[in-house]
């Protein structure tokens, strides 16, 4: 392997995946990205009719934010253009906000929606908030996603019968209302167009996994209009696709206040999805993922994307999958699949246009099929309740309440959950000397815990047997401090002293001391010397 050049490796920040490139992958990211692009060009395609937006959307989505992401993203081979769940909660938002997302030019909106998915994520990077965002747990994350698989799939029913119109932006139930008014006018071609297309997607992905089936069925479909004419038989087919590339328009800000809510629970999950697919597919020895550089480059992927017609873009496994199954060594590999989506919009325009919406309603139909993970659900309802409780909660509501107010409630419960853990006291003597024991906190103090944590202390301390005189508070996780924590280390002080008990300070980190001396409590205790470097000095001096 060839070393990278001191400029490299003071821009890590600029294509980091690049650094030290050696001329011998230059094959394999080739291959790669030839492969990962008969998957995510087709695959873009029909994420897009989720939307009810034009196929030409995911298209652009496959050219703008996969360069954006190949020159700042600190993943190798991660794919990122749209994905099942972000084009259905792009669907949900562009309905809520009253956007008639099924017209001619729903573009000025779908622009501002995708600037504020990026400056979110800009802004969670600039405020450092990556770790914090991954703390949305992996239930919520499972529950969305089988409310999302349930609810396009059966938007999708409508399509596969012969109908034109996409209703999974309007939820659950009112996708299944369509399915039943959809049974009546079914079109025999196009029913029988969807059954082989599905089931030559399901075969191909059981038993020859390295056939890109997206592909397959896509040049299937086309080849069915131009050569058969299955049109004539009532199968509707695609709106006609331009080419060339995507024409700059301007923002459309009129809807932007019902706009934001969708706007957060797109970053939210666009970062989610991409942390999750950057690590899953992270090889050993390769550089670890670093969250805000997910943040940023994500962001960055979206903002510019905007300006050229792009859906919200995220990391997506599949295609990320195929792109390191064949090889991918770094994100050359991303640069070649947007050359390739770039010929296909210079050149196939009129191709394109042959083919038939059922096959893309049968590639999307199979994609979030898999998103439904019951085996996983059952797994967790006998491994942790909690975590099962959760999914299917987020679940019900997504398919009930909608999706956007199920992120709501799963970020929520996420939130809950983590202060209630921070809440929990987690106290362990770690010395005793006669009547003095030593008391480590296992999780510091912080606002949320204070009090659990000042009433803990105190119940530890006047139940020993023997009775203790003494406690030395072991505070050497204490980096920060807040006048909150040491309004509650003053009033625990004030309850030991009630209790015949002297309380002693140890170990507080110097930048937490220079808070602290600030108020006259702890400045009396040094006074008092009840303050000390370490807990056995505190120990020593307290035991009589």
């Amino acid at each position: 392997m060839t070393t990278a050049p001191v400029s490299a490796r003071r821009r890590r920040w600029f294509a980091p995946t690049l650094a030290g490139y050696d001329r011998g992958w230059l094959g394999r990211d080739v291959v790669a990205g030839l492969a990962a692009g008969a998957v995510v060009v087709p695959q873009a395609m029909a994420y897009a009719t989720i939307a009810a937006l034009p196929v030409q959307v995911g298209l652009y989505t496959c050219i703008v934010p996969m360069l954006v992401y190949a020159l700042l993203g600190g993943s190798r081979a991660m794919s990122v253009s749209t994905t099942s769940t972000i084009a259905t909660l792009t669907a949900t938002t562009l309905v809520s906000a009253g956007v008639a997302a099924g017209a001619e030019e729903p573009l000025g909106e779908l622009l501002v929606l995708t600037l504020l998915v990026g400056v979110f994520l800009i802004l969670a990077r600039l405020a450092r908030l990556g770790g914090l965002v991954e703390n949305i747990s992996g239930a919520t994350v499972l529950g969305l996603k089988i409310g999302v698989g349930a609810t396009v799939a059966v938007g999708q029913l409508p399509k596969l019968l012969g109908e034109s119109a996409d209703f999974s932006g309007h939820g659950f139930v009112r996708s299944l209302v369509a399915v039943a008014q959809a049974l009546d006018g079914a079109n025999l071609a196009t029913v029988v167009l969807s059954v082989v297309s599905v089931g030559l997607l399901v075969a191909l992905k059981r038993f020859a996994p390295v056939v890109p089936g997206t592909l397959v069925v896509v040049v299937g479909g086309i080849l069915l209009v131009a050569l058969a004419g299955i049109d004539r038989l009532g199968v509707d087919l695609i709106q006609p696709v331009p080419s060339g590339f995507p024409v700059p328009v301007l923002p459309d800000f009129s809807s932007i206040g019902a706009l934001v809510p969708g706007a957060l629970a797109i970053a939210v999950m666009a970062f989610l999805e991409s942390t999750a697919v950057a690590r899953g597919i992270r090889r050993p020895g390769e550089p670890p993922i670093d969250s805000d550089q997910e943040l940023l480059a994500t962001g960055a992927a979206n903002v510019v994307g905007s300006l050229f017609s792009a859906m919200p873009a995220a990391g997506g496994f599949s295609q990320s999958a195929v792109n390191q199954n064949a090889g991918a060594r770094t994100q050359v590999s991303t640069l070649v699949t947007v050359g390739l989506a770039v010929l296909v919009a210079l050149f196939l325009g009129p191709v394109l246009s042959l083919l038939p919406q059922a096959t893309l309603a049968a590639m999307v139909f199979v994609a979030v099929v898999g998103l439904i993970d019951v085996p996983q659900l059952i797994r967790w309802s006998r491994i942790s309740p909690v975590d099962f409780w959760i999914a299917l909660v987020v679940a019900l509501v997504g398919l009930s309440a909608g999706l956007l107010i199920a992120v709501a409630v799963g970020v929520i419960v996420t939130l809950v959950l983590v202060l209630r853990e921070l809440n929990t006291p987690r106290l362990s003597i770690t010395a005793r000397s006669g009547d003095v024991i030593a008391v480590h906190l296992g999780r510091g103090l912080y606002t949320a815990n204070a009090l659990a944590n000042e009433r803990a202390i105190v119940e530890l301390a006047t139940t020993q047997e023997p009775p203790v005189s003494a406690v030395v508070l072991d505070l050497e996780r204490m980096d920060a401090i807040t006048i909150t924590v040491l309004d509650a280390l003053h009033d625990l002080d004030g309850e030991l002293s009630a209790a015949g008990i002297v309380l002693h300070i140890a170990a507080l980190p110097g930048r937490a001391v220079a808070v602290a001396e600030k108020t006259p409590w702890y400045r009396g205790l040094g006074d008092q010397g009840r303050v000390h470097a370490t807990v056995a000095e505190g120990v020593a001096a307290s035991t009589p």
